[in-house]
């Protein structure tokens, strides 16, 4: 047997590292010029106006909700299937959250979920509408803008998935984050990310005030008034301590040098993926691919037929560990954790719950071997007993 391969894991390689030790031979270790340096790079890339690094991508969604000043009486749209972090973020400012459905073969928020999200929002303040782009798959960003400006709601995209994927609603492949029909989006650069800072986010935005205040309140709330002595600082508000390191920001400028390899890598392996899975499509199906969407796949998601192939998830994941390969389950509908069921008992969403009952994520990542995707449709062939 081969390596163990994970689900997922991150692309770290000798300039990667040299990069890191440069930042610590530095002045700065943090809130030096390598954070501004990481944050011009980022937003050129996506082509926004401003990019604004983070601790993470929860503290990414966070800033967004203090950004936007929502709190107690509003509400924040959150499809179901995601991670808690989506919808976490509203509960932390004191916002409810009111969860859409999702496609089950795609387990994204549609035009469709969201307008009966908006139904059971019972006509409270919509602050945010929350859409994922799960996997690295892009909603129908234009169709959700729509409905959320009809209601007077802002859209924050959770990107977090997203680097560097890229969507064509008719005038061409645009990348995510470029805030065309958002308020905001949100990245992760989590070590299982398309690019990785260990830990870190970053928000992207095209508007000036926004992106002023989000730095502020990644800062304690703290601001140096003109004119002052240079020791003077004021706090208008309270923000929090989201700061991410000029070590980590050194190795975020490392690693988005080398995005659009890492894309291509991904894009290739899935390929092959849907090349060796073919021959299982009566019992395993990839996740569908909207026809906007060009994904720079975070997670390789497959949908099976546990029921019809006579096994379970867990039979099918433990089988694929002994063959040594990872498997994880993305995710759990979040509406169905015993906090947000504690506030909604009754909601059934049977869009999420189909998602949830067939989906399991196969590695995915740049270091993978050519051979790796056929290896992996062979032990889960050899474990459905197809």
């Amino acid at each position: 047997m081969s390596g163990f391969l994970p689900y997922g894991r991150q692309t770290i390689e000798d300039d990667d590292i040299a990069a890191v030790a440069e930042a610590l031979r530095g002045d700065f270790l943090t809130t030096g010029p390598t954070v501004e340096a990481f944050e011009k790079a980022f937003a050129a890339k996506v082509g926004a106006q401003y990019a604004v690094v983070c601790a993470n991508g929860t503290a990414a969604l966070h800033l967004c909700m203090l950004a936007l000043k929502a709190g107690p009486g509003d509400v924040a749209i959150v499809p179901s299937t995601t991670f808690l972090a989506s919808a976490n973020c509203a509960r932390f400012v004191g916002a409810d959250v009111v969860f859409a459905d999702v496609d089950p073969a795609t387990g994204l928020m549609t035009p469709e979920t969201l307008e009966e999200a908006i139904v059971r929002a019972g006509g409270r303040r919509i602050a945010a509408v929350i859409p994922v782009h799960l996997r690295g798959d892009v909603v129908d960003l234009p169709a959700l803008s729509t409905i959320a400006e009809r209601v007077g709601a802002v859209v924050i995209e959770d990107a977090c998935h997203a680097v560097g994927s890229t969507a064509d609603f008719g005038g061409g492949d645009e990348p995510v984050g470029n805030c065309a029909y958002s308020a905001m989006a949100c990245f992760s650069f989590h070590p299982v990310k398309t690019i990785a800072t260990a830990e870190g986010g970053m928000v992207t935005t095209n508007d000036p005030v926004l992106a002023e205040r989000l730095r502020r309140l990644r800062g304690h709330g703290m601001e140096r008034p003109g004119g002052a002595d240079p020791w003077v600082y004021e706090m208008s508000e309270v923000g929090f301590n989201y700061r991410l390191p000029d070590v980590l920001c050194a190795l975020g400028v490392s690693q988005l040098a080398k995005l659009d390899r890492f894309v291509e890598r991904r894009r290739a392996l899935a390929a092959a993926y849907g090349t060796a899975l073919a021959p299982l499509a009566n019992l395993v199906s990839i996740a569908e691919r909207p026809s906007w969407s060009n994904p720079a796949l975070h997670l390789m998601t497959v949908l099976i037929d546990f029921e019809a192939a006579g096994t379970t998830r867990r039979a099918v994941a433990d089988a694929l560990r002994a063959e040594g390969i990872g498997t994880q389950v993305h995710y759990i509908p979040v509406h169905t954790q015993p906090y947000y069921r504690g506030i909604d008992p009754g909601l059934n969403l049977p869009g999420a719950q189909e998602w949830y009952a067939k989906a399991l994520s196969l590695p995915l990542y740049p270091g993978m071997a050519d051979e790796d995707p056929e290896r992996v449709a062979a032990a889960l062939k050899k474990a459905l007993g197809a």
